[in-house]
Order: structure tokens, then C-alpha cells, then sequence
């Protein structure tokens, strides 16, 4: 079996999307061909061997460096091993030792036999790691060296595009030198509007896509000033604005600093003399200058500035990207272009990676010439810029029909709902078989290089005879219908976490998944099977967009057929079933098709017991607690009221009712704040965990919620989201009532934190149900309430686990066995089954005493690849795949039993 070394993480601004997209490859390598041994890289360029379970961590900050090396935070300020400043290598390699084992380059080939590359930036895309493989004979994917030089420079690639005709925006660059006469600015932006226009792009040229990006809408000089310094990373602070803020808004400007995607990041320097690592450091050095000094400006620039900026003319246009692949023969074939429809001008971080703030459209909406244009255009660059295997291209379509390319990627965000898998899709390739193919094309693209050809020559051919003895073998798999999707305003995240279910089952030599989405509405359940391609668009509403689209009769794009046809040598080789529309079915053809299903929805349907009725009357197995445990968990009040009568602590609470408002708004408030006293929570008494869950400090923010929870109408009303902050397309669902509740403090206990832990049960040999209470982990949340960004999204939020109760080892194993005996409690009240996780509050007394105060239990918790439940597991030694198949397990055996008991 080759041993394949995915190589993720390191030391650019994308690290986090690294580090999720290197597990996004280690879950989905076909286990019949592969072994997966993670390489992680730290960013100080140290070759770490990850101990497997450290890989599902949310973020790297999670785990690295590990929490007993990090010096205490008073404000839980979120570092990476740089803000630990100048170590020795000593000090490095003890902190590596604690998450796994430094590898030396020269001893790769020891541990692996194909480098599968997951990095990006700087170091991972420019030709660095490709040299560095090179030199140690190791095949690595995608392109090779000069390729991914020219890929990462936005500054030569549009001398490379001019050069080879390709139309191009308008551009200057600005070097550090010139930005550093602060008098030459003026001069600078107008010479630079008049002769490029506005809306102005300003980037840093050697980071990803999403990184270091501003358009500039205005003539606005600051503005410019602004947007130049963000490119250069570098951020210039007044005292009067610092004066300005609170003490908590100076601690958001910090956090906002050194962050690696929109600030600066660290190290930095101040007033190029001062080097400052730790944020706690940079916070205290601020207020040092500004309440001490009297310093009037300080200017914080990042160690690794770049030594230049483009600006380049504005293009009105659709947006679109493409992976370009290559075929047996070496031929680039375009897949179909993604037009993407977002809210803001830039596609940043954010809209980029989480689902539904942006709209994908694949292919673009547009004649069927134009998006051949596109594609031929793309391939055109693809092979010009020496591209090998894959590549991905970003670009516009002008209103005047001009093709623009922009940012060629030459490694693709990995992520399981990235261009790379999106549009793989399209031609019918799985992420599993996708991957295979771009490690069996890139061993091919190696052996051209010339190097070391006879031992590649010879893993090559080992590997298409096992890829040719997978394809002929037949294969009897337990067949799984993963039920996804829904009408809640968690129905993204169901997809999110029902393409994870499938992902981790499709890799697997025991199961083969078959993606079912709900829709309708809870008087009419629809459920829809359907093809790979549909399973893997941008998000729920797309998928049920397409899935209408066939229903009324709408064919295959045309498109589409042309690239399946041109690419049927890449699918006859990697591919499995052949791709088909969505298809109705109903639940007795359900029960004829699948073994048993996995429900992914969350919230309602799925966690309230009407789904699971369904499935008991055709005789399905699934996943999770009964019929009449979900019909209470779902709703909060009722959950908290029955732990009160057990003797739980839980939070004072109130239902309130849209009746009682519309009778008498006024008389509504009072009597909410005579029973409350502000800041309280507000939130959906019946809806899954992240669903509006508010922190209400005053009446405006109170009567904000209750209109938008009450309102009438789909659409949220302006005012009222502006005055509860909401996020961009933040959703807000409509109820008949919703709960109240006291917000929990410490109340002076000495230590105080938010915790969340996950629970799996087994049947033992009598019958009974045997409960295994993971390790919580500690939730830290950087705004009020933990928002939707930092539970789900790879490289948002922070959760530490296991949770730090203690400093001191073993006390805080004793704080801990104490909360899980009460969270074991709680399950066997509530007659939790299968598996769940439950929220808390710790306060641990001055006495010693521990007090758990629930908050409440989801019986179908989330299962994205960030979600936490997947760090608690890894510490009882389940991967991801074991834990789904041993609750896939209790549900088929909980069926059985059921069944004799009839």
C-alpha cells in the first residue's frame, strides 16, 4: 500500500484552511490504496509526524502550541508558536514532542512514499517544498517547481500574462521604498487614479486569493492609505483613537491586529525599532506609548511585510473560477466554470469558506460559447504557465464579453465544499477517487521531469494495478442513506455535516454512502437521492435550486455533457457509479434501498423525533436517540425543566409568546424585564444550538429580537439586524414563541468556563445501554455568545480539549470526572441513545465544590470536520470513520432487537 505524506498547515497567512484541508485529504484517501501519515508543518518550518488525533482539531491554535507551553493570557488571546519569540531548537523540539515527532527532510522517505501537497502561499506554492522534494527524490502532487514560482507572484504573472496576450486590468506596483516617503502619497494616489480609474484593487502580491485584498470604491485618500498599509500589512494606530475605546475595544483591536487573515499577524514591529511577539505583549506596549509616553502615532508592520504592492484597475464583471485538469495523455481539460455570486466586492476569507454567504453557479450562467471561451482560455493559461495536474483560475467575464485571469492557484483550497471537489463532481468523481487521480497523474508528471525515473516507473506501475484490481473487484458494501439538508437555518451546516458522514463512509472498504437531502416542510417531508455533483454544490439552498430544476423537467447543462465526454478517460479509470438526476423516493423505497441511514439534519427536522417515527414505521435503523427522548431535548424549556425536578442546575428561563406581543407589546417588555434583568439570553426554545441565540443587554436590543423572531414576513427587517449586529446573511427563524433565560456567571467562584462535551453508547452483553462519557471541551467564544462561525467554520473559534479546569494535572482530571458523571446523569434521564453532546456551564468554588449548570442537549449534534465532538473522540482513540461507523453500529443493532421485541 503506498504510504502517502500529506504535507498541510506551515507558516502563511492560509494556514488554517491548510490545516483543514490537509484533514480533509487524510479522511478521504481510498483506504483500499492508501495510507495516510500526516505531515504537518509548523511555522517555523519545522516537519512535524502528527500524532493522528491532533489532525481533528478545530484550528491549530487548538493544539499548537500545546497549552501547557503557552504563558497564561489574562484576556484568552489566541497565539501560534511564533508569539512564543526566539527559541533555541531545544525548546522547539520539546513543544514538537508533545503533538508528535520532528522529521528531517533527508528522512522523508522513511515515512512516506508520495508527498501529497496541501500548503499554501508562501513556502508551499512557490516552489519551495516542490525544490526541497525534488532534492530527496520524493514524487509530490500537482505543479512543479518554476510552475509554482511563477504561481505565487502576482507581480511576474502579469508580465507572464502580457507577454502572452492574455487581457489583462490596468496596474502599478508600489515598492516599500516609495510607500515609505509618507509625503509622496498624495501625489501617489491621484497619479494612480488617474491613469487606473476607480474603483481601485489593491493586493499583496505573494499571498493567497483571499488575503491582503481591498477594493477601493471612492476617492479617498485615507481610505488608500488604509487599504496600501493592509497590503503591506502594516496598521498605523493614533492616540486619540486609542483613547477612543473601551478597555474591551482596545482588546478586540488587538485580537483584530493579529489576526493572520485580516490584521497584520505577528511578530511585529513598532516604530521599526521595538519587535513584539505576544498579543498580550503588543496590548501592554500600547497602552505603555499612548497613557505614558505621549506618543501621538505608532506604526505596528509585520516581520514578513511585503516588498511591494499591486494595484491594478477595477473589473466589472462575473466572477467565476476553474480547475483545469490533466488527462492520461497529459491533455488540460477545463471543468466547468463556478460563477460566484457573493454580497461583498472581494471574496474574502469569510464568504470564500463558509457555506451560504456566497452563491457558486456552476457552470456560469451563460451562453454556451461564452463559457467554452472561458474554458479554452483557461487551458490556454494552464499550459502557457507550465501547469501540471491541476490548477485552479480565477478570473472575470467583462460586460463586453473580455475574459480576464487573475491569481492562478496552482494548489486549491481543499475543504470538502471547495472549487476542487465542487467541480471534480461535475464529471462524476467522489473526493476519494479524485484524489487517487491526482496522485496517480502527478507520479506521472514526475517520471517527465526526468528524475529518478526507473523508481517512480516502477511505484507507478504498483499503483495502477491496484487501482485496476479495485476496479474489477465486486464489492459488497452496507449501503447508508445520509439524510441531509432540511428548511431550518441550520440547514447549511446539516450539509456540511452530511457531506462529512459521506465522505468519511465513501473512503471506507465496509460502506458505500448514498447522499439523500430533505426539503418540503413539516407537514410534507420530501426526500430526494441524489448524484455526487448536486451532494457537493455551495449549500442547502442550491442543492434544492437544482434538485427543482430537474424535477420541472430541466435537462443536463450542455456544457456539462460536452466535459463528461472530453474527461470519460479520467472517470472510466477513477470513477464509480455513473452520474444521474435527482430522484424522488419515498420512504418505503428508502427502506428497499438503503441498510440504514444516517440523519445529519439539525434542529428541526431530525432532532425532534417525527423523522425517527418515520423511519421505525418502515423499519430503518439510524443513528442517535429515539422518538421520544429527540421530542424532548428539542425543546429546551422542557429539557431544563426536567433536570430542575432531577436536581440539575440550569439557567432561570421563561417562554414568551407572540400572542401575548401582539396583544400588548409594552405590557410584553415589562413583564419581561420585571422577570429579568439585563444582559439576559434570548433564543429558539425548539431550534438546533446556533440558531439566534442573542445576549440582550437593553429594551432596543430586546424589542429588536422579538420583532425579527415574531416577524410576518421572510425577510429580516433592516433596522432590527442592525441593531442586534447580525452577520451577513445571518439567518433568523420565525417562531410562535421563544425562551428566555438568566445569563449564567462565575457568581464568585474562582474558576468559570463554557464546556461541551460528547457522549457515544454501546449495547453490553444483557441488553443494556452502556454510556462512554468523553473529555469536554472548553468553548472560548470572541464575541457575547458562541456564534455559528465558531462551532462549525475550519480556523474559526477556539475550543481547548480537554477542557482546562486546572493547572494542575490532577485535580483537573478530578473537576472533570466529577462534570461527566453529571453529564452521564443527565443522558440517562433524558434517555439519550446513540450518541449527543451536551453544553455547560463549570464553576469551580472556592471549596472545591464543582457545579455543572446545563444548558441544554443536541441529540444530533454537528459532524463537520471542525466540529469538537471529533477532538473529544480522538482522545478515546476513535478517528473520525470509527466513531460514525460504531454509532451507525448501536442503531442497527438497537433495530434488531427492536424488531424480536415485535
Amino acid at each position: 500500500m503506498m504510504r502517502i505524506g500529506i504535507i498541510f498547515g506551515g507558516p502563511s497567512r492560509e494556514r488554517e484552511i491548510s490545516f483543514a484541508g490537509g484533514r480533509t485529504v487524510f479522511d478521504n484517501l481510498d483506504k483500499t490504496l492508501f495510507d495516510a501519515v500526516p505531515i504537518f508543518v509548523d511555522s517555523l518550518g519545522n516537519f512535524i509526524l502528527l500524532d493522528w488525533h491532533f489532525i481533528y482539531k478545530g484550528t491549530i491554535r487548538d493544539f499548537y502550541p500545546p497549552v501547557e507551553s503557552v504563558p497564561f493570557s489574562m484576556h484568552h488571546l489566541q497565539i501560534y508558536i511564533e508569539s512564543l519569540g526566539e527559541l533555541e531548537k531545544e525548546e522547539q523540539d520539546a513543544i514538537i514532542a508533545k503533538v508528535g515527532r520532528k522529521i528531517q527532510p533527508h528522512k522523508f522517505r522513511e515515512h512516506f512514499d508520495f508527498a501529497f501537497l496541501a500548503l499554501h502561499g508562501p513556502y508551499g506554492e512557490d516552489g519551495n517544498i516542490q525544490g526541497l522534494l525534488e532534492w530527496y527524490r520524493i514524487p509530490y502532487s500537482g505543479s512543479g517547481i518554476l510552475a509554482s514560482a511563477i504561481g505565487i507572484d502576482k507581480i511576474v504573472q502579469k508580465q507572464f500574462m502580457q507577454n502572452n496576450r492574455f487581457a489583462s486590468p490596468s496596474y502599478s506596483v508600489i515598492s516599500a521604498e516609495a510607500w515609505a516617503k509618507v509625503a509622496d502619497r498624495p501625489a501617489m494616489f491621484e497619479q494612480l487614479t488617474y491613469e487606473l480609474g476607480l474603483p481601485l484593487v489593491i493586493k499583496a502580491p505573494h499571498q493567497g486569493s483571499s488575503i491582503g485584498v481591498s477594493v477601493l470604491k471612492d476617492p479617498d485618500f485615507e481610505a488608500f492609505e488604509t487599504a496600501v498599509n493592509k497590503s503591506f500589512f502594516t496598521k498605523t494606530i493614533t492616540h486619540q483613537q486609542w483613547q477612543g475605546l473601551t478597555h474591551n475595544g482596545k482588546i478586540n483591536l488587538v485580537k483584530q491586529l493579529t489576526d493572520i487573515r485580516e490584521g497584520i499577524g505577528l511578530p511585529v514591529i513598532a516604530d521599526e525599532e521595538t519587535t513584539i511577539y505576544h498579543p498580550e505583549e503588543l496590548l501592554k506596549h500600547l497602552q505603555s506609548v499612548f497613557t505614558l509616553t505621549g506618543t501621538e502615532v505608532v506604526t505596528l508592520t509585520n516581520v514578513a511585510t511585503e516588498p511591494a504592492v499591486l494595484v491594478e484597475a477595477f473589473i466589472r464583471g462575473r466572477e467565476f473560477s476553474c480547475i483545469v485538469v490533466q488527462d492520461g495523455t497529459g491533455k488540460a481539460i477545463a471543468l466547468p466554470p463556478t460563477e460566484i455570486i457573493k454580497g461583498n466586492e472581494v471574496f474574502d476569507y469569510r464568504s470564500k469558506y463558509l457555506p451560504g454567504l456566497s452563491r457558486k453557479v456552476t457552470p456560469i450562467d451563460l451562453p454556451e460559447v461564452e463559457i467554452q471561451k472561458i474554458r479554452q482560455e483557461c487551458v490556454r493559461l494552464f499550459e502557457a504557465f507550465g501547469f501540471n495536474v491541476y490548477a485552479r483560475l480565477d478570473g472575470f467575464y467583462a460586460e463586453d464579453g473580455t475574459i480576464f485571469l487573475n491569481d492562478p492557484n496552482t494548489t486549491s483550497g481543499m475543504l470538502p465544499s471547495s472549487f476542487f471537489f465542487h467541480q471534480a463532481a461535475e464529471i462524476g468523481l467522489n473526493p476519494s477517487q479524485f484524489l487517487t487521480y491526482i496522485i496517480r497523474t502527478s507520479m506521472a508528471e514526475r517520471i517527465k521531469s526526468g528524475k529518478n525515473v526507473m523508481a517512480l516507473a516502477s511505484q507507478l506501475e504498483m499503483l495502477d494495478r491496484a487501482i485496476a484490481n479495485k476496479r474489477t473487484a465486486k464489492e459488497e458494501k452496507m449501503k447508508v442513506g445520509v439524510i441531509m439538508g432540511g428548511y431550518s437555518s441550520e440547514r447549511h451546516i446539516s450539509v456540511e455535516s452530511g457531506r462529512n458522514i459521506y465522505e468519511k463512509l465513501a473512503s471506507s472498504a465496509k460502506y458505500e454512502p448514498i447522499p439523500i437531502f430533505l426539503t418540503g416542510s413539516s407537514d410534507d417531508y420530501r426526500l430526494y437521492e441524489i448524484p455526487v455533483n448536486i451532494m457537493l454544490k455551495d449549500n442547502a439552498d442550491d442543492i434544492r435550486e437544482k434538485i427543482l430544476y430537474y424535477e420541472n423537467g430541466g435537462l443536463a447543462h450542455p456544457v456539462l455533457e460536452k466535459i463528461r465526454t472530453e474527461a470519460e478517460s479520467i472517470t472510466a479509470t477513477f470513477a464509480g457509479n455513473v452520474l444521474q438526476n435527482p430522484q424522488q423516493i419515498s420512504f418505503s423505497q428508502l427502506a428497499n434501498l438503503v441498510d440504514a441511514v444516517f440523519i445529519a439534519l439539525h434542529g428541526r427536522p431530525g432532532e425532534d423525533g417525527a423523522l425517527q417515527s418515520k423511519l421505525e414505521t418502515f423499519g430503518i435503523p439510524y443513528n442517535g436517540s429515539g422518538i421520544a427522548s429527540s421530542q424532548i431535548t428539542i425543546n429546551k424549556y422542557e429539557t431544563n425543566e426536567i433536570l430542575r425536578k432531577h436536581g440539575f442546575k440550569v439557567a432561570q428561563h421563561a417562554l414568551v409568546s407572540k400572542a401575548d406581543w401582539q396583544k400588548n407589546a409594552t405590557e410584553f417588555y415589562q413583564k419581561v424585564e420585571n422577570q429579568f434583568r439585563y444582559p439576559f439570553i434570548a433564543k429558539p426554545s425548539d431550534d438546533g444550538c446556533s440558531s439566534a441565540v442573542k445576549k440582550i443587554k437593553n429594551r432596543d436590543e430586546l424589542e429588536a429580537f422579538t420583532n425579527l423572531i415574531f416577524r410576518e414576513q421572510e425577510e429580516l427587517l433592516a433596522d432590527h439586524a442592525r441593531t442586534l449586529s447580525l452577520n451577513y446573511k445571518e439567518e433568523f427563524p420565525l417562531k410562535e414563541v421563544y425562551l428566555i433565560e438568566n445569563l449564567i456567571s462565575a457568581e464568585g467562584a474562582k474558576h468559570f468556563l463554557e464546556i461541551t462535551g460528547g457522549l457515544l453508547t454501546k449495547f453490553l452483553p444483557d441488553g443494556k445501554v452502556s454510556y462512554e462519557i468523553f473529555e469536554a471541551s472548553e468553548a472560548l467564544a470572541v464575541g457575547e455568545v458562541l456564534s455559528l462561525e465558531e462551532k462549525f467554520l475550519a480556523g474559526e473559534g477556539q475550543n481547548i480539549t480537554p477542557a482546562r479546569y486546572d493547572t494542575d494535572p490532577e485535580k483537573r482530571q478530578e473537576i472533570s470526572d466529577k462534570v461527566k458523571a453529571d453529564l452521564l446523569k443527565v443522558a440517562q434521564i433524558l434517555n439519550i441513545e446513540g450518541y449527543a453532546r451536551i453544553d455547560a456551564f463549570v464553576r469551580i468554588l472556592e471549596n472545591e465544590e464543582v457545579e455543572t449548570i446545563i444548558i441544554e442537549v443536541n441529540s444530533l449534534p454537528g459532524m463537520t470536520p471542525a466540529t469538537c465532538i471529533f477532538h473529544q473522540t480522538a482522545i478515546n482513540g476513535y478517528k473520525p470513520y470509527d466513531f460514525i461507523d460504531r454509532i451507525l453500529q448501536y442503531g442497527m443493532e438497537r433495530n434488531q432487537k427492536r424488531a424480536r421485541v415485535h
